[in-house]
C-alpha cells in the first residue's frame, strides 16, 4: 500500500494568496502610461500595473498579519493581466518586474522563512506562446504541430465568426490547449516545474488539473517535484471530491471548496446573497445550512481523505475565482467572523485572499480582483484586521490548532462546538450563527479534567468543567476559543 506522505511546513503554515496586477505596486518598476488607474473599478482585460517588487515592499504587513506563506496566481509573461494565458514559462511578465524581481522577492521571503508557492497553468497555453505562435505563421509545416490539438485548416485564433480548428481551454480561442498525451509535451512541462523549483519556489498551485487526462501525467509530475523537493507542496484546483487524486501518487491537496461551501452556507444564514451565491462555479454557498446539517458536512469531509492529506489540504473561503464573502454575505461582517474562526481553527492550511483582512468587498469577476487600497487607509476595516492577526496568532500559539484530532462535540440549529487536541493539549472551538445569545452544554470527557476553568483566547468566557460537562453562553453572531 501506498504510503501517503505531505510537506511537513504546510501543516504549520497560514497562506495569503495575492493576485499580483492588484496587490502592490512599485515605483521601482518601470511601467508603460496605458495603464487604469489603482483605484478605479478592475475591467476584464485593464492593467493596474501591481508588481513583485510591491508585493516585497509589503511583506512587512503580510507577516504582521502573521502569514507564513504566498500563493501567487500566475507570474509568468502574458497577454492578460490575470496571467493565465502565458506567453513563456521561463520569464516572470514585464509589468511584475521580470525574473529579477522574483529573485530579490523570494531571497527576502526566504531570508524571513517565508514560502512561495506558484501558480501552474499546464492545461493550456495562449496564442501568443512561441510554440503556437509558429503554427500560425507556417501552417502544417510547423515543427510544433504535434504539440497542440489541430482539427483543420485554416486556423482561426481571432475571429470568432470562424471555427477556431483547434483544441481549446472551454472553447476559448485565445487558450490553445496542449496536447498532454505527447510525451515530448510531458517532458516540457515538467521541465518547466523543475526549473523553477530549482529556482527556490516551494510548491506549485496547479491550473484546473483535471483537464489533464493523460492517465499517468500527475503521478510522473509528482515524482519529477519530489525528486529535486520532496517537501514542495503540490494541491490542485479541484473543487469537488478529488479522492482519485489525494492517494498519495498526485497532489498533496486541493483547494477545499468542500470546506469553503458549508462554512459559507452556516455562517452565513440569512445574509446570504443569492445572486452573488449561485455563481455558475462548482461550488454551492447557498441556501444556508443548520449547525447540524454543518455538523455532517463537516464530520463527512473529515473522513474523506486521509489524515496526512487533510492537515495540509488549502482552505480558504474566497478567491480570485469567487466573489469575496463580505459580497456573499451582503456585506455581513459577522459573517466574515464567523467564518475566519472556523478557517484559523478547522484542519488544514487556512489562506486568506488578499484584503480580506481588511474588509475588501467583491462581487463577481472582475469586481473580486479589486486593488488594495494601500493609499486609503481610511477605507480599511480595523476591526477586521484585528480580528485576522488575533486568529492567526491563535493558531499559531497552540499545535493542537494545527496538527491534532478534531471532535465534535455539539451541534444546534445555529450553534457548532469541536475540540483540536494533541498530546494532552486541548482547545475549545463553539460558535453560534443566530442572532440571539445561545448557551449550550456538552460533554468534555478525555478532554478537560473536572474542576478545570477554561480560558478564553477569543472571546470573553472562563467557563468551568463539572461532572465531565461545560456549559457556555455564546454571544450572537461570533464564537470562543478556550483551553486550559
Amino acid at each position: 500500500m501506498l504510503k501517503i506522505q505531505t510537506p511537513d511546513w504546510v501543516k504549520d503554515a497560514v497562506f495569503y494568496q495575492i493576485f499580483p496586477d492588484r496587490f502592490a505596486k512599485s515605483a521601482s518598476v518601470m511601467k508603460p502610461k496605458n495603464l487604469e488607474p489603482w483605484d478605479t473599478p478592475p475591467t476584464p482585460q485593464g492593467y493596474k500595473g501591481g508588481d513583485l517588487c510591491g508585493v516585497l515592499e509589503h511583506l512587512d504587513h503580510i507577516q504582521e498579519l502573521g502569514c507564513t506563506a504566498i500563493y501567487f496566481t500566475p507570474i509568468f509573461q502574458s497577454g492578460s493581466n490575470h496571467r493565465y494565458h502565458t506567453h513563456d514559462y521561463l520569464q516572470v511578465d514585464p509589468l511584475l518586474g521580470g525574473n529579477k524581481a522574483f529573485y530579490a522577492l523570494r531571497d527576502e521571503m526566504h531570508r524571513r522563512g517565508m514560502k512561495i508557492v506558484l501558480d501552474g497553468v499546464f492545461n493550456h497555453a495562449s496564442r501568443g506562446l512561441y510554440f503556437f505562435h509558429d503554427i500560425l505563421e507556417n501552417g502544417p509545416h510547423s515543427p510544433w504541430l504535434d504539440w497542440f490539438i489541430i482539427h483543420d485548416w485554416p486556423l482561426s485564433p481571432y475571429d470568432g465568426s470562424k471555427p477556431a480548428n483547434y483544441e481549446s481551454w472551454v472553447d476559448n480561442r485565445a487558450l490553445p490547449k496542449w496536447n498532454t498525451d505527447n510525451p515530448e509535451v510531458q517532458e516540457y512541462l515538467m521541465s518547466v516545474a523543475e526549473y523553477w523549483l530549482e529556482q527556490g519556489i516551494d510548491g506549485w498551485r496547479l491550473d484546473v488539473p483535471f483537464c489533464i487526462t493523460c492517465p499517468t501525467f500527475w503521478i510522473d509530475f509528482r515524482k519529477r517535484v519530489k525528486k529535486i523537493n520532496p517537501e514542495a507542496y503540490i494541491v490542485g484546483e479541484v473543487w469537488w471530491d478529488s479522492r482519485n487524486y489525494l492517494a498519495g501518487d498526485q497532489f498533496d491537496a486541493v483547494m477545499n471548496y468542500l470546506f469553503t461551501e458549508p462554512v459559507i452556507q452556516f455562517c452565513g444564514q440569512q445574509h446570504l446573497d443569492f445572486n452573488l451565491a449561485v455563481t455558475g462555479l462548482s461550488y454551492d454557498p447557498y441556501p444556508a445550512i443548520n449547525g447540524i446539517h454543518f455538523a455532517r458536512k463537516m464530520e463527512k469531509l473529515l473522513y474523506m481523505y486521509h489524515w496526512e492529506i487533510t492537515q495540509v489540504q488549502l482552505n480558504l473561503l474566497d478567491s480570485h475565482d469567487t466573489p469575496r464573502l463580505l459580497s456573499i454575505a451582503s456585506g455581513d461582517k459577522n459573517t466574515v467572523k464567523l467564518a475566519t474562526i472556523m478557517l484559523m481553527t478547522f484542519p488544514g492550511a487556512p489562506s486568506v485572499y488578499y484584503g480580506d483582512e481588511i474588509g475588501l468587498p467583491g462581487g463577481n469577476d472582475p469586481d473580486n480582483r479589486r486593488t488594495f487600497p494601500w493609499d486609503r487607509p481610511e477605507q480599511w476595516d480595523m476591526e477586521a484586521l484585528d480580528y485576522h492577526k488575533r486568529l492567526i496568532a491563535i493558531r499559531k500559539q497552540y499545535r493542537a490548532l494545527r496538527r491534532g484530532q478534531l471532535t465534535q462535540l455539539q451541534a444546534g440549529q445555529y450553534t457548532y462546538a469541536f475540540a483540536r487536541h494533541l498530546d494532552g493539549e486541548a482547545v475549545l472551538v463553539a460558535v453560534n450563527a443566530g442572532d440571539q445569545s445561545e448557551q449550550i452544554t456538552f460533554d468534555v470527557k478525555g478532554l478537560f479534567p473536572d474542576g478545570a476553568t477554561l480560558k478564553a483566547a477569543y472571546g470573553q468566557a472562563s467557563p468551568t468543567v463539572e461532572g465531565g460537562q461545560v456549559t457556555l453562553s455564546l454571544p450572537p453572531r461570533d464564537g470562543l476559543i478556550l483551553s486550559l
